[in-house]
């Protein structure tokens, strides 16, 4: 997959074919020394900055943007003169629209060097939150087989909007397309249509997978099998529950999709997509098959902008599932605190726990919602639908 222009590959590629290299041997001689190639260490390509990363001046956001270069060399940073300190170089630059590209030039004995980065500036950011739960499918099919008067006969679907209520919470409910052998969305009843317009403020429901299993189902499905059961789940809720209802997903079924695979995703909407960038035995996981730097980056980020797909991802903070309450609390507390990790929460859970008769079943799995939910509440963090404007915020 293409590389971003910040990662370490291409800074490699960078080093091999600057011009300092006929002199390497040179500066090698003199205390071993290699210079080292023009390179913006921050911010990184694709950064999604905010308030906390800059100060608010002049209608943007100033930022000091820090690099290393070849000792001696004149760098400029957008056009204007950086701060020198050994290889270290700084410079302010002023974000003014939503995407800024910074160029970093130097000037030096073995000639001129470059590196471009762009960023993203979160222009009306403010503390937000998101809670998304996964693998629906067992509410759905208990409100077919009741044939409720309501859609909130369902406990689960009243206990959701109980939490609504109580903090203003939304929900985005990723489902499936099936149960298996028993049910199927093509059964759900289109009788609650005026139901589902009425809570769609709060309550919305987008592509999770055609099934719970097998596990990992698009980690390597074409991007045409993407496409049939994204469209496929997208018919039949469109159907019972109308377009009001209906969201572009933003998370997968196991936070794997090909990179040839996201344009089918961009196309029909998606325009963030949370995993949880963490490695697993050494390799890195539920994070679309991104490259090692960039899903790093991501495990002590907010989100990252990839250009290339116009899609940014978000890193996922706690699955509720799997963490006691208290545990939670631990997990989200030092976010809070981090700049690069405060402005948003990604919160979420999975729909299984909260039923009886689920072998994994949870009887504290409310308790563990909010918790989680109180939590943010309480330090001010207000609801969003992360697909509605820039993350959550205006655009």
């Amino acid at each position: 997959m293409k590389q971003p222009v910040g990662c370490l590959w291409e800074r490699r590629e960078f080093l091999r074919s600057s011009a300092i290299l006929p002199l390497a041997g040179a500066f090698a001689g003199v205390g071993g020394y290699l210079p080292a190639a023009t390179t913006i260490t921050w911010p990184f390509h694709g950064a999604v900055l905010n308030w906390r990363h800059g100060q608010r001046v002049n209608g943007g956001l100033q930022i000091t943007v820090s690099g290393i270069a070849p000792l001696e060399y004149l760098v400029t940073v957008n056009g204007r003169p950086a701060q020198r300190a050994g290889e270290r170089f700084s410079a302010p630059v002023l974000l003014q629209e939503r995407v800024t590209e910074i160029v970093a030039y130097s000037q030096g004995i073995a000639g001129r060097q470059e590196h471009r980065i762009r960023v993203v500036w979160d222009r009306h950011s403010f503390p937000r939150y998101r809670f998304a739960i996964d693998d629906n499918a067992f509410f759905l099919r208990d409100i077919a087989r009741n044939n409720y008067s309501s859609l909130f006969d369902c406990f689960y679907l009243a206990r959701l909007r109980e939490l609504h209520s109580k903090y203003g919470t939304k929900f985005v409910l990723n489902i499936y397309y099936t149960t298996g052998d028993d049910f199927d969305l093509s059964q759900f009843p289109d009788r609650y249509r005026s139901e589902w317009a009425d809570n769609a403020d709060w309550l919305r429901l987008a592509f999770h997978a055609y099934a719970d299993q097998p596990p990992r189902p698009y980690q390597h499905a074409s991007p045409q099998q993407l496409a049939s059961d994204f469209d496929r789940v997208a018919e039949q809720v469109l159907r019972f529950a109308g377009e009001q209802s209906w969201t572009p997903t933003t998370i997968i079924h196991w936070g794997m999709v090909l990179p040839q695979a996201l344009p089918v995703l961009r196309q029909r909407g998606v325009r963030v997509l949370s995993g949880y960038f963490r490695k697993s035995g050494g390799v890195w996981d539920v994070n679309y098959h991104l490259d090692p730097v960039r899903s790093e980056y991501l495990s002590r980020h907010d989100a990252l902008m990839d250009f290339d797909v116009d899609i940014v991802f978000s890193k996922i903070d706690v699955v509720c599932n799997s963490l006691s309450p208290e545990k939670i609390l631990e997990t989200l507390m030092p976010l809070v605190d981090d700049p690069n990790t405060a402005e948003i929460m990604d919160l979420m859970t999975h729909e299984q726990y909260f039923w009886p008769f689920y072998r994994h079943y949870l009887p504290d799995h409310w308790d563990r919602v909010e918790a989680a939910i109180r939590f943010v509440s309480e330090r001010g963090y207000k609801p969003v639908f992360l697909h509605e404007g820039f993350l959550g915020a205006p655009e």
